[in-house]
């Protein structure tokens, strides 16, 4: 083409980045192109009000005014950042290929911090906040705003432990500090790390231009969590992460999330469909996960404020608040809080023969220190059907599973495999395991992998029961409350510490949330 493509674009460092790349990528392929700096949108008019042509986007407002006022051809932005539906006349162009789409925690001082029950972690972003409070619910989050720079000047002047930033954000401009993290089970936002371009609809020379530019695996993955964003934005406001990759079969992945603000609820869901068969990802992820209560999660789960009928002592999915039966009105918290230790590395990746875990929170501690690959544990024994599943699905087989403490423990003494074993356990273990062993002259090696923590709220008078999972909730529960309710407990363990307060002690039939639940549903009588 013959003119000159005028790429409009912000002053910061990062947009200036952006457009010059693209610049750059123009005049590769033999076109003209120039940057035009936009003035701030107050400085700029348009003869119909922002809300009639779709403009709501917070950083691309500016540019999309300069474009449908025909003082730029296209704008660059960081795709992330794009609201879901362009204004009325704009239209995708390209999307360049995706750089890096992690969040990383730049921190000032070590890493201990990630093994410690209080830290202050600073973001301006709510997805990331809620995702780090579901990982560590002890941590304090702060709010941190600014561009990159301003940013990292904030986190080297105040007394947090660190900050959380898009990779390639500091990537691009060559911030990346020194201590960073890449947190690699944080879930992006829609599209993070792509660029996109945009154009006017009726330009068709400026549009086929920019066709070049574009990198087809991207766009197909970055339009599949955008249309998951759109549909869930559509439902309810809340922390939303997405993201699509293609593998080497050409089998097409999306994996989606969303969160309450808080972090204490979260619904994920995870679509795979061959390549040119991935058109309805975005649109199957996101009806599931509206499917199994996302309306429901954020208005009955975490805005509720009336009285509740039974009380759960630890939160409750969507889908299992559906399950009481009519008339029950549910409210839950989590009355512990849990928290991973700092384990070290060379005695996570040393070969151990015998092994005991009696919790999730024991394998997602280890978790946290290194990967599953990297552990050498010749037997696994564990309490709990729901363990033994997270165990062999995350780390390796389990040798032997027991439904509880007591019973694992006698059956260690008569088949175990030699006379140590190494025990996984929290600060507020029972002391079943320890005490049995420990009479057969058995070596009981005691790792705190994680911190539980009380954490309980006051539950109305006018509730008539009480849902216990676990010795640690009735202690807790009873730290500010009275022992003047049903209590229904998840199984004979929780149910003997209960019995030491309660009088109306009541046991699930099996040791599942559903169970106890059913429990509800079938003895539940309103008075």
């Amino acid at each position: 083409m013959s003119k000159s493509i005028r790429i409009g674009t912000r002053d910061s460092e990062l947009a200036l980045w952006q457009a010059n790349t693209v610049k750059q990528k123009l005049e590769t392929l033999g076109y003209h192109a120039q940057l035009v700096p936009v003035k701030s949108e107050g400085d700029l008019v348009l003869d119909k009000p922002l809300h009639e042509l779709g403009i709501t986007g917070v950083f691309t407002k500016t540019l999309d005014i300069a474009m449908l006022n025909g003082d730029i051809d296209i704008a660059v932005h960081s795709m992330k950042d794009v609201p879901t539906m362009l204004p009325k006349g704009i239209v995708q162009a390209a999307v360049l290929q995706r750089g890096n789409f992690m969040d990383i925690m730049a921190f000032k001082d070590n890493e201990e911090f990630l093994a410690q029950r209080d830290a202050v972690i600073a973001t301006g972003s709510l997805r990331r906040k809620a995702q780090w409070l579901n990982r560590y619910p002890t941590h304090t989050v702060v709010d941190l705003r600014g561009n990159v720079n301003s940013r990292l000047e904030k986190l080297n002047n105040n007394d947090w432990n660190g900050a959380i930033f898009a990779a390639a954000g500091l990537e691009r401009i060559g911030l990346e500090p020194e201590n960073t993290i890449g947190l690699t089970w944080m879930v992006p936002a829609p599209a993070q790390g792509a660029i996109m371009v945009v154009a006017m609809e009726n330009d068709e020379e400026v549009r086929q231009s920019c066709a070049q530019l574009n990198h087809e695996p991207t766009a197909i993955c970055t339009t599949l969590e955008r249309e998951f964003l759109r549909i869930l934005e559509g439902g309810c406001t809340a922390p939303i992460g997405a993201l699509a990759y293609i593998n080497k079969k050409d089998v097409v992945t999306l994996k989606g999330v969303l969160l309450t603000e808080d972090g204490s609820k979260k619904l994920e869901a995870e679509f795979t469909a061959p390549l040119g068969m991935h058109e309805n990802l975005g649109r199957e992820c996101a009806e599931n996960i509206l499917g199994r209560g996302a309306k429901r999660l954020m208005n009955d789960i975490q805005n509720f404020t009336g009285r509740a009928t039974i009380f759960s002592t630890k939160s409750l999915t969507a889908e299992q608040i559906q399950q009481f039966k009519e008339g029950i009105l549910v409210k839950s918290e989590d009355f512990i809080k849990i928290s991973p230790n700092r384990i070290a590395a060379n005695v996570l990746k040393s070969e151990i023969k015998n092994v005991i875990l009696t919790s999730q929170n024991a394998v997602e501690a280890l978790l946290t220190n290194v990967p599953a690959e990297e552990l050498k544990f010749k037997n696994i024994y564990c309490v709990g059907r729901k363990t033994k599943r997270l165990i062999e699905r995350k780390i390796g087989s389990v040798k032997h599973q027991e439904k509880n403490a007591e019973k694992l423990a006698k059956y260690l003494v008569d088949y175990m495999e030699g006379l140590e074993v190494t025990y996984f356990c929290s600060n507020l273990r029972m002391d079943d395991i320890p005490n049995i062993l420990s009479e057969s002259n058995i070596t009981v090696n005691e790792i705190e992998a994680y911190r539980t923590k009380h954490a309980p709220v006051v539950v109305d008078d006018s509730t008539k029961g009480v849902l216990f999972f676990s010795p640690s909730t009735v202690t807790s529960y009873l730290l500010q409350n009275n022992a003047d309710k049903i209590a229904y407990c998840i199984g004979e363990t929780t149910a003997a510490e209960a019995r030491k307060h309660f009088k109306d002690v009541r046991v699930a039939r099996i040791p599942t949330a559903e169970s106890v639940i059913d429990l509800v549903n079938q003895t539940y009588i309103e008075k």
